[in-house]
């Protein structure tokens, strides 16, 4: 009768389970890959998701379907993605409401950062801060002036309670010192809407979503959220620049697996979408929807999706601000 040390029979398992991986990685993908967009068509990951999709499916021989999966502001479909078997077949394309779900959230079926594998950073998008063109202001500082002259009067629109936009404005009035009213909305549209039409009187948006609005004089540009200026709006100052360093208002668009996957896997994945968002044509594309493109390494994703959710879990946590269940 044979003794085997436990020891060596757990070696023995890992050994097995981490060829099963690198075959699997040398064998991928063996099939159609899903490319999960957890929100409707049109925002800013399925464009990105459609913009990438061809060069990705040359790239790796197999088709790459895209499938819209929204609800609960992104939850839903980053659930498939996360409870997906982790072999590089089921992928998914985050917004920053990744990062911001768990801020506000304490009930989520997933964890952000121990269930989902981070691949890339796509690109980043600044949100632009504007009000209506009849406001009498022209800065952030004439803004707050007039609100702090008049508590309470002054409306800003978001596309929904406990969203990035609704952090991003709370964390602004506390900092200004000002007292302003939140008018949620189900989704971008009809909250930018609600400011050209002058019912709410501030709001900070997707810079793609505003230009329009700004080209016509319906909306008026006071400040962008990035850290440097946009070279689409040179002109108009960042919040660091009007005194606000602490405000960095950007949404980004990034793609994650499920937590497990191969790290060779993931390295393929994060080697071939660097090369196709630098590809001239993708990358004018991405630009044209206010998208700039990023890359790195998926450890660089990774530490940015934790820095986020520690900002926006303090900001939520500062303001009161949580989703409603």
């Amino acid at each position: 009768m044979g003794f085997e040390m436990p020891g060596r029979g757990l070696a023995a398992g890992l050994l097995l389970a981490a060829c099963i991986a690198q075959a699997s990685a040398q064998n991928y993908p063996d099939r159609p890959v899903r490319l999960i967009v957890p929100f409707a068509a049109g925002g800013a990951n399925d464009i990105v998701a459609r913009l990438i999709q061809p060069s990705l499916e040359r790239t790796l021989g197999q088709p790459v379907i895209v499938e819209n999966k929204p609800g609960a502001s992104g939850i839903i479909g980053t659930d498939l993605v996360a409870k997906a078997s982790p072999d590089g077949h089921t992928l998914g394309v985050a917004l920053a409401t990744h990062s911001v779900n768990p801020a506000v959230n304490p009930t989520m079926p997933y964890d952000t950062e121990k269930d989902l594998a981070p691949v890339i950073l796509i690109g980043k998008n600044p949100l632009m801060f504007v009000v209506n063109a009849e406001v009498a202001a022209k800065t952030v500082a004439e803004f707050a002036a007039l609100a702090k002259a008049n508590p309470d009067k002054y409306n800003y629109s978001t596309p929904g309670a406990a969203s990035q936009a609704h952090l991003v404005m709370s964390q602004w009035s506390n900092l200004a010192g000002i007292r302003i009213q939140h008018v949620p909305y189900r989704g971008g549209a009809p909250a930018i809407l609600s400011t050209v039409q002058g019912d709410t009187q501030i709001s900070v948006m997707s810079s793609l979503v505003s230009a329009p609005h700004i080209e016509a004089a319906k909306l008026r540009a006071i400040a962008i959220g990035s850290r440097e200026r946009d070279p689409q709006f040179p002109n108009v100052p960042t919040m660091a620049e009007v005194g606000f360093p602490d405000i960095e208002a950007v949404t980004w668009v990034g793609m994650f697996a499920p937590a497990g996957t191969p790290r060779a896997i993931v390295e393929r994945l994060n080697r071939e979408i660097n090369r196709i968002i630098q590809e001239p044509d993708i990358r004018g594309k991405l630009m044209q929807q206010g998208i700039v493109p990023v890359g790195g390494t998926p450890e660089d994703f990774g530490a940015y999706i934790s820095a986020e959710i520690r900002r926006w879990t303090a900001v939520a946590r500062a303001n009161g601000i949580k989703m409603e269940q």
